[in-house]
C-alpha cells in the first residue's frame, strides 16, 4: 500500500537489522548456529540466501559463493568456429529507437538500438557477474585494480581495439566519455552514472577512476555505460551535443558497423570485420525493426518464425501460450529487478510556474494531501492483476525494489481495501456530488493516467480507473504510443520525462544487481525539470530529506549488511510516502526463434550479449 495502514508494521532501523545480522554471523562462527538454519533466517528476514557467500566470506568463514563483482563469472559457451555465415539477424522492438547516442537514451528501446554499436567497460552476465568487454579484465584485489580503501579502482583497457572508422580506441575516450556526460550543457542522461567520482588517465591503456569516499559497489553504474569515440562528438560537447550527425550514425566499437538507420522504424548493421573478440559476430547483417505492438511481435517470432527475437513482450500471458504451441520460438524470462510502477507527480502538472508544467517548486493539488495518495494505494488490486492479466510475466509486489533478495523489504503488504478509500476521503474532506464522483472547494477529483500503448498495460488503467469510480475518483485514460512516451524529444509534450498529467505507468528497470542506479529515480538531485531538458531520472519531482540521507548513506558504507539494511530503508520510505505505487516484478520477458542462442540476463540490456548471439543448425 503507499501509506501507514492499520496492521503495517513499523519499519526497523538500519542500525537493528544489521545487528541481528552480525550476531547471526557470529553464531556461525562459534557453531552454535548451523550454516543452514543462518540462510533460513535470511530469508526470513527478507535478505535471502545471496547475501550469505558474501556476508560469511567477508566474515573469513570462507567461500560460499562469489562476492558480487568482485572477480568475473565463466565466459558464456560460443560454438562458432569463424567470424560471420550466420546470416541476416532479424530484431523486432515494438518501440522503435528513436536515437542512438547512448548519452541520451532514455528509454529501453533507444539504450538496446544504441547497443548494437557502442560497448561499455563491462556488462553483468544472468548469475550477476561482471564480465570484461572493452576492459581488459575485471579489476580486483589479486590483479591490483581494487584500492585496500575503497577509493579508487584501476580499469586496463583491452589492447587493438579499434572504432568502426579504425581510429584505435584509447584512455582518452573513456575520459572522454566522463566529461562529455557530467557537463550540465549537454543535458546527457548518463550525468548520474558519473555521480561522485573522478577519471584520470594513467597511460593509453588504463583508467584510474577515484570517487569522493570509499565506494562499496565500486563498477557503479558507469562501468556499463556505452562509450562513444572522443574523435567524433568532442565538436559536438556541450550545448552542441545535440547536433552531432553520430547522434544518428553511430561509429563504435560493437560487432556491427552502422549500415542504415530511420527513427522509429528501421536499424541496419554490417558484420565489423575487425571487430576485437575472435569469431565474432556469427550474423554477417542485423535488421531491428520497430513499431508494431507486442503481440504482433510475439506472433512474428513465436507462430511464423519471421523473426529471431521479439523484444519485452507485454503480453498476457495465455496469449504467449498460445503462441508457443507453434513451436517456431520460445519465450524467455530473465530475473532482473523491473519493476512495473505507477508514479503519482508531486508537482502540478496543470499550472505553469516560471513558464514550466510540472515545474519541481510547485506542489500537486490533491497528491500533497496524504489522504489522497493512501486511498489510491488502497485502490489497486495487485493480486488481481497478477490473476487475471500478468500471469507469468508479472508478481504483484509492493516493494520498488524486489531484487536481489537481500534487497527486499519484508515489512510492506499489499491492500486492497475501496471501503477503507472511501473513509480516507471522507474524512479528509472529498465529498461526493450527485454524479458519485468527489470534489473539495469546488475543485473535481479528477485525475489523468498516462502510459505507453500496450494491452496489459490497459488493461490495468482501466480495472484500476473502475475501482477508483467506486471510490468517487474520476480517472481519465490516456495512451502513448511507446517511440513518443520513452521519447528524450524535449519538443513533445507527452514524454513520460515531461510527465504533464497526474499519474503515469511504466516499468523502471534495476540496471544492476545493485540498486543504486535503480533507487537514483527519487534523489533530489536526479529531478527532472526544464533546466536539464527533462532528462534526469527522477520524473515524478518527489524528493525527501531523509531518502537523500539514506541514498548519500548507501553510497559509502562498506558494511554489505548495513548496506542492505539502507536500500530497505530507502524503499519503504519512498513506497509508504504514496508517491510511487508498486504493481508487478517483472521478469524480462522476451522472445526467440527456436535455432537462436542468446544468452540474455535480466541485468543488463538484451543485446548487451549480442556478439555472443548464434544460430544453431
Amino acid at each position: 500500500m503507499s501509506g501507514a495502514h492499520s496492521g503495517q508494521q513499523a519499519t526497523p532501523s538500519v542500525d537493528a537489522i544489521a545487528l541481528e545480522l552480525h550476531e547471526q554471523i557470529e553464531q556461525v562462527r562459534s557453531g552454535v548456529l548451523p550454516r543452514r538454519q543462518f540462510v533460513q533466517q535470511l530469508a526470513g528476514m527478507g535478505l535471502g540466501a545471496p547475501l550469505v557467500g558474501l556476508l560469511l566470506m567477508q566474515a573469513g568463514l570462507g567461500q560460499s559463493g562469489p562476492a558480487m563483482a568482485q572477480t568475473a563469472g565463466p565466459a558464456p559457451a560460443y560454438p562458432p568456429t569463424r567470424r560471420g555465415g550466420g546470416g541476416v539477424l532479424k530484431l523486432l522492438m515494438w518501440q522503435g529507437p528513436t536515437l542512438l547516442n547512448p548519452h541520451f537514451a532514455t528509454g529501453v528501446k533507444d539504450i538496446e538500438g544504441a547497443r548494437i554499436f557502442y560497448e561499455p567497460l563491462a556488462r553483468w552476465d544472468a548469475e550477476g557477474n561482471l564480465l570484461p568487454v572493452l576492459a581488459a579484465e575485471i579489476p580486483s584485489r589479486a590483479n591490483g585494480g581494487l584500492a585496500a580503501d575503497g577509493k579508487s579502482v584501476l580499469w586496463r583497457l583491452k589492447k587493438g581495439v579499434t572504432w568502426h572508422d579504425g581510429q584505435p580506441f584509447t584512455a582518452d575516450d573513456v575520459l572522454f566519455n566522463w566529461q562529455y556526460a557530467i557537463d550540465p550543457a549537454t543535458a546527457a542522461i548518463t550525468a548520474g552514472d558519473y555521480l561522485n567520482l573522478k577519471m584520470e588517465k594513467v597511460d593509453a591503456h588504463t583508467v584510474r577512476v577515484r570517487f569522493e569516499q570509499p565506494s562499496p559497489f565500486w563498477p557503479g553504474i558507469y562501468c556499463t555505460t556505452r562509450l562513444i569515440p572522443k574523435h567524433v562528438f568532442a565538436p559536438y560537447s556541450g550545448a552542441k551535443s545535440r547536433e552531432a550527425p553520430a547522434n544518428l550514425k553511430p561509429v563504435g566499437t560493437g560487432p556491427y558497423v552502422f549500415a542504415d538507420f530511420k527513427p522509429g522504424d528501421l536499424i541496419r548493421g554490417t558484420l565489423n570485420p575487425n571487430y576485437h573478440q575472435p569469431n565474432r559476430p556469427h550474423f554477417d547483417s542485423i535488421e531491428l525493426k520497430g513499431g508494431g505492438d507486442a503481440v504482433s511481435a510475439a506472433r512474428a517470432v513465436l507462430q511464423t518464425g519471421e523473426y529471431d527475437y521479439a523484444w519485452n513482450l507485454l503480453v498476457e500471458d495465455d496469449v504467449l501460450k498460445r503462441l508457443e504451441v507453434n513451436g517456431k520460438g520460445r519465450v524467455v524470462f530473465s530475473a532482473g529487478g523491473s519493476i512495473e510502477a505507477i508514479f503519482l507527480n508531486a508537482a502540478d502538472p496543470w499550472t505553469e510556474v516560471d513558464g514550466e508544467r510540472a515545474n519541481p517548486k510547485s506542489r500537486h493539488p490533491f497528491f500533497s494531501d496524504p489522504a489522497v495518495r493512501e486511498a489510491l494505494g488502497l485502490l489497486i488490486d495487485r493480486q488481481g492483476i497478477q490473476r487475471f492479466i500478468a500471469g507469468r510475466t508479472g508478481v504483484a509486489t509492493p516493494n520498488f525494489l524486489n531484487n536481489p533478495e537481500r534487497f527486499r523489504s519484508p515489512h510492506r503488504q499489499m491492500w486492497f481495501d475501496i471501503a477503507k478509500a472511501n473513509a480516507l476521503l471522507d474524512g479528509a474532506g472529498y465529498v461526493r456530488g450527485a454524479d458519485g464522483m468527489r470534489s473539495k472547494a469546488g475543485k473535481p477529483l479528477k485525475l489523468v493516467f498516462q502510459t505507453s500503448i500496450n494491452a496489459p498495460r490497459q488493461k490495468i488503467q482501466a480495472v484500476i480507473k473502475q475501482a477508483c469510480q467506486k471510490a468517487g475518483i474520476a480517472v481519465e485514460l490516456k495512451s502513448v504510443v511507446g517511440s513518443v512516451f520513452f521519447s528524450s524529444d524535449v519538443a513533445n509534450p507527452d514524454t513520460y520525462g515531461k510527465f504533464w498529467a497526474d499519474l503515469q505507468m511504466y516499468a523502471g528497470d534495476q540496471g544492476s544487481p545493485d540498486p543504486t542506479e535503480h533507487m537514483q529515480r527519487f534523489v533530489s538531485w536526479e529531478i527532472a525539470s526544464k533546466a536539464n531538458k527533462w532528462l534526469r531520472a527522477n520524473l515524478n519531482r518527489w524528493h525527501s530529506a531523509e531518502f537523500d540521507a539514506a541514498y548519500r548513506a548507501a553510497e559509502k558504507e562498506m558494511d554489505p549488511v548495513k548496506r542492505a539494511a539502507l536500500f530497505i530503508r530507502m524503499n519503504d520510505i519512498a513506497c509508504n510516502d504514496g508517491y510511487v505505487i508498486p504493481l508487478l516484478y517483472r521478469p524480462i520477458v522476451t522472445g526467440l526463434g527456436e535455432r537462436l542462442r542468446a544468452p540474455l540476463s535480466g541485468w543488463d540490456s538484451d543485446l548487451a550479449s549480442l556478439a555472443d548471439w548464434y544460430k544453431v543448425a
